[in-house]
């Protein structure tokens, strides 16, 4: 595990930046003996396993939690529970005394985390990381400009496209066109481009693309797939189709 130990004597020396720069420099002394994390070839990409890019994702909800300058206790819990539930006690604890270092002090560079990222996942990782953002900043219960605009430009740093981040946000703001905006169509569309909309988004959409093994990934991808299944059922009941 010399990622882990090159992270905390980073950490130490030079604190968050020390902490990254430790945990990629173990990271290759892992792969190298063989037992660490192997880094696959999928689509070109070279994909990181979910405790490869952990040190990034907690910056990006840190990132998330300050977006409106009010740290909630709700938004903290979210992110509590994700490592609680994807590493256990122990670990998640040692990561969240990371994380709280990270909320009260440090300014984090999103262009860079995300610019990593998109040299390293797949695209359809990186809208379920944004389902997962977006998670965080409605855990209080409502979801701000503020925060919207910062999942706005966070989901433009990693390369989302502009249709694919209203969808994901409709999930989180009810209206009269939800439905229709979720699968990507207005409201004046036929049914067939009704039923076709619906066909693309289930692919695009269907958790086994998402080929993830990080559980905030793996429950964005069925959450995201369920609200397209609800967005079609509830234009299905609409036109009687």
């Amino acid at each position: 595990m010399a990622k882990w130990f090159g992270a905390i004597i980073g950490y130490f020396l030079f604190r968050f930046p020390g902490a990254i720069l430790g945990f990629f420099v173990g990271s290759l002394i892992d792969g190298m003996s063989g037992r660490g994390a192997s880094i696959l070839k999928d689509f070109g990409r070279a994909q990181v396993s979910p405790q490869d890019f952990e040190l990034h994702l907690i910056s990006l909800c840190s990132i998330i939690i300050k977006a409106d300058g009010n740290v909630s206790q709700q938004e903290l819990d979210y992110v509590r529970q994700y490592f609680l539930s994807t590493y256990g006690k122990e670990k998640a604890n040692a990561i969240f005394r990371t994380f709280n270092e990270v909320i009260r002090k440090r300014e984090v560079s999103a262009q860079r985390i995300c610019s990593y990222l998109n040299q390293r996942t797949r695209y359809e990782v990186r809208l379920q990381l944004i389902h997962f953002l977006f998670g965080i900043a409605g855990a209080d219960g409502v979801v701000s400009p503020a925060e919207v605009a910062k999942l706005r430009e966070l989901s433009g740093y990693l390369r989302c496209s502009a249709r694919d981040f209203e969808s994901i946000k409709a999930m989180f703001f009810e209206s009269a066109d939800t439905a229709y905006t979720i699968l990507e169509i207005e409201r004046t569309a036929t049914d067939e481009e009704v039923k076709k909309a619906y066909r693309t988004m289930a692919k695009k959409y269907h958790p086994d693309r998402v080929n993830s093994q990080d559980e905030a990934i793996k429950k964005g991808a069925e959450e995201k797939f369920k609200q397209v299944q609800k967005a079609y059922e509830q234009i299905q009941k609409e036109r009687g189709i």
